[in-house]
């Protein structure tokens, strides 16, 4: 596939949504979830993700990329921090999230089955702040870096 100029980055993970069409092969690790970028352009990264059950992200930005991401199999929750508490959004396959810039999540596996996603970013990944939740405020834990963290 080659990047263009998308209108909708949950579209475009669609697009990715089949692992047979994927230029690395589908892969489940412990204990870290694994993660391979698919396609990378002027206008977009599209990145594959696999949960084994209780693997998860913690809180975390997309240092200012826009996205979206799309659950191909498997269960994921997304949790939000609103009115300083972590609020799920459970998303089972088919289902997806667009968001903006300034996002915070974190997504896990939460069920008895592996999971897969599709993840787009708007401009490609460049930092990822990641977060702890204390007394219902966002406290910095550590900027992570494309290049080095991943």
């Amino acid at each position: 596939m080659t990047s263009t100029v998308p209108a909708d980055l949950l579209a475009v993970a669609a697009r990715w949504a089949d692992p047979d069409g994927w230029p690395v092969p589908l892969r489940f690790e412990a204990p870290e979830r694994w993660y391979a970028r698919l396609d990378a352009g002027d206008a977009y990264e599209v990145w594959a993700l696999s949960w084994l059950p209780g693997q998860g992200t913690g809180l975390h930005d997309h240092g200012g990329s826009s996205g979206a991401f799309l659950v191909v199999a498997g269960v994921l929750t997304e949790e939000t921090v609103s009115g300083g508490r972590l609020r799920p959004h459970r998303l089972a396959a088919g289902a997806g999230r667009r968001f903006g810039a300034r996002h915070v999540h974190q997504v896990t596996d939460h069920g008895d089955e592996p999971a897969v996603s599709v993840h787009v970013y708007r401009p490609a990944l460049i930092r990822m702040t990641r977060y702890h939740l204390v007394a219902g405020r966002l406290r910095v834990a550590e900027v992570a870096r494309a290049g080095v963290a991943w």
